[in-house]
C-alpha cells in the first residue's frame, strides 16, 4: 500500500482531498479495483478524464488528473497524466532490487521476451519471474509492467518498441534495465524514422546507460553489430547469433517435426559450455530469438540447463509463427500478427524448408514511407523466387505483391472473399502462410480457420 501524499510528491502534483491509501494503478475504468488509483490519460483519440467519475463510482482511491475534475474523490493534478506515470514507474523501478531484462528490436520481440520467461522461471521459480504481459511495450504498457514489480520478483523482462525516433531512450530511462537485448533491425517503422539508419540508431538507446555492471546482448549477425557494440561502453558484451563468433550460437540446426507440428533441433554452444535444445517453434528466425533469450537469462544467472528445460517448454504466441493442423489437412502457419519485408522474407524462408506446397496470403504492410509499392513488389518476387505455388494478397498494397508474384497470384476484395477462396484450396499436404500488417486483421482470418477441434491439433 502507498499514500497518495507520496504518489503526488513523486509524480510533482497537487493532492486536493483528504489523504488516502492505494493498491494498485489503473489506467482503464472497465478493470479498474476498489482501492486502485486512476491515472487519467490522453491519446489522439480518447481522453481517460471524460471516465474519472465512473472511476469514482467503481471505487478509486484516487485520481491522477491534468485539470481539476469534480468529483467526491482525492485527486492528484499533474501537468501531463502520462509523463506522471512515467515518473511513479521510474521511482518504483529504482527501489526494486530485480534484475531487468529489456527488449527491443524490430522483428521477435515478444518471442524473446516470452522464451527468456520461460528460461527465467525455471532458473529462479514461476512466481518470481515478472514478464510484459502480450506486446504492452511503449509509454503507457511499460510503466504499468513495472508498477507490477515486487520484492519476490527477482527477475522482471520487459520490452520495449517504438515507431519513432527516441522513444526507446524514454522507456529506458524508466526501466533502467540490467541487462539490455537488441535483437535486430529491419525495415520497419521506416515512415517514423526516415531510414534503417535511424530505426539502428533508436534501438541502440537501450544500451546508453547500462554501466560497468551492465550487460550488453547483441545480435553478431545484424548489420549493426558493430555500431551497437561501440555504444555499450563499459557493459559487458555477449554476441548472439549465427556468425561463427557470437559468443552463443546454434551449430547443426535441423527442421523437424514435433508432435506433429514444426520445431527445431540444433546444439547450443555458449561460453559455459554447450547442450543439445529441442525448440518447438517454427521458423529459422526463431532459433536466433531462443539464442538471444538464452544469453539474457545466462547472464542473470539462468544455468545451462535451465535454458533447455525452458525452451523445450517454449509455445509459440498467438500471430508469430504459430502452425496448427486445420481439419482439412493442411498445415496453417499463422505469422498474422504484424509485417514488414524482413519479417515477412523469413516467414516465406520458413515455409520453404517444410515438406509440402508453400501456398502463400499476405496483407499490406504499413508505414514503409515512399518505398512502399517497391517493397511490397519486392516481397512478392522474392514468394515467386522461394517456390512458392500460389498467392493469395488483399488489401490496395497486397496487390503490388501480387504484381512481383505474377502468374498465381490472386487478389481478393474482401476478407468474406479470402476466406471462402481459401477454405476450397486447403488440401493434406499444402502449407499455407498467414502475414500482414495488424491493421489488415488477418487474426480474424486465422480465427476462422480454427473453427473445429482437430483445427488445434498439432500448435506448436
Amino acid at each position: 500500500m502507498m499514500a497518495l501524499s507520496e504518489l503526488s510528491e513523486v509524480v510533482k502534483g497537487q493532492l486536493q482531498g483528504e489523504d488516502a491509501t492505494f493498491a494498485a494503478v489503473s489506467t482503464d475504468t472497465r478493470t479498474i479495483n476498489p482501492g486502485d488509483v486512476f491515472f487519467a490519460l490522453r491519446g489522439e483519440r480518447f481522453n481517460a478524464a471524460d471516465f474519472v467519475a465512473q472511476a469514482a463510482e467503481k471505487g478509486a482511491a484516487g485520481v491522477v488528473v491534468d485539470a481539476p475534475v469534480d468529483i467526491p474523490v482525492p485527486q492528484i493534478q499533474v501537468a501531463d497524466t502520462r509523463i506522471a506515470l512515467a515518473d511513479f514507474a521510474r521511482a518504483w523501478r529504482a527501489q526494486s532490487d530485480s534484475k531487468l531484462i529489456g527488449i527491443t528490436g524490430s522483428n521477435g520481440k515478444t518471442t524473446v521476451k516470452e522464451l527468456t520467461a520461460a528460461i527465467c522461471r525455471v532458473a529462479f521459480g514461476e512466481d518470481r519471474v515478472l514478464a510484459t504481459q502480450g506486446n504492452l511495450n511503449n509509454d503507457i504498457g511499460l510503466p504499468l509492467t513495472l508498477l507490477n514489480l515486487r520484492d519476490n520478483h527477482a527477475v522482471a523482462v520487459v520490452e520495449m518498441g517504438a515507431n519513432r525516433p527516441d522513444e526507446i531512450a524514454f522507456l529506458a530511462g524508466i526501466a533502467a534495465p540490467d541487462v539490455a537485448i537488441v535483437n535486430n533491425v529491419a525495415r520497419a517503422h521506416i515512415e517514423g524514422f526516415g531510414s534503417i539508419e535511424a530505426v539502428a540508431q533508436t534501438k541502440g538507446q537501450l544500451l546508453d546507460n547500462l554501466g560497468a555492471e551492465g550487460t550488453a546482448v547483441l545480435n553478431r549477425d545484424d548489420a549493426f553489430f558493430a555500431d551497437w557494440s561501440a555504444r555499450a561502453g563499459a557493459a559487458t558484451i555477449v554476441s548472439f547469433g549465427h556468425h561463427e563468433s557470437a559468443d552463443v550460437r546454434a551449430e547443426n540446426i535441423q527442421p523437424v517435426v514435433r508432435r506433429g507440428a514444426p520445431a527445431f533441433s540444433f546444439d547450443l554452444v555458449t561460453p559455459d559450455g554447450r547442450a543439445a535444445v529441442a525448440l518447438p517453434l517454427a521458423g529459422r528466425h526463431n532459433v536466433s530469438n531462443a539464442l538471444a533469450a538464452a544469453a539474457a537469462a545466462m547472464a542473470v544467472g539462468a544455468s545451462l540447463d535451465d535454458v533447455t528445460a525452458g525452451l523445450a517448454t517454449a509455445r509459440s504466441v498467438p500471430g508469430r509463427m504459430r502452425a496448427f493442423r486445420h481439419s482439412s489437412g493442411a498445415m496453417i502457419f499463422d505469422d498474422a500478427y504484424n509485417a514488414n519485408p524482413d519479417s515477412v522474407a523469413a516467414a516465406i524462408r520458413t515455409l520453404a524448408e517444410f515438406k509440402g506446397k508453400a501456398w502463400l496470403v499476405l496483407g499490406d504492410m504499413g508505414e514503409l514511407g515512399d518505398e512502399a509499392v517497391e517493397m511490397h513488389r519486392e516481397t512478392g518476387r522474392l514468394a515467386r523466387e522461394s517456390g512458392a505455388e500460389a498467392l493469395f494478397c488483399i488489401g490496395e498494397l497486397g496487390r503490388e505483391i501480387g504484381a512481383g508474384f505474377g502468374p498465381g497470384a490472386r487478389w481478393m476484395k474482401s476478407m468474406d472473399e479470402l476466406e471462402r477462396e481459401l477454405r476450397d484450396e486447403l488440401v493434406p499436404g499444402r502449407n499455407v502462410l498467414i502475414k500482414g500488417s495488424r491493421f489488415m486483421a488477418l487474426d480474424r482470418l486465422v480465427a476462422a480457420l480454427e473453427e473445429t477441434p482437430e483445427g488445434n491439433e498439432g500448435e506448436a
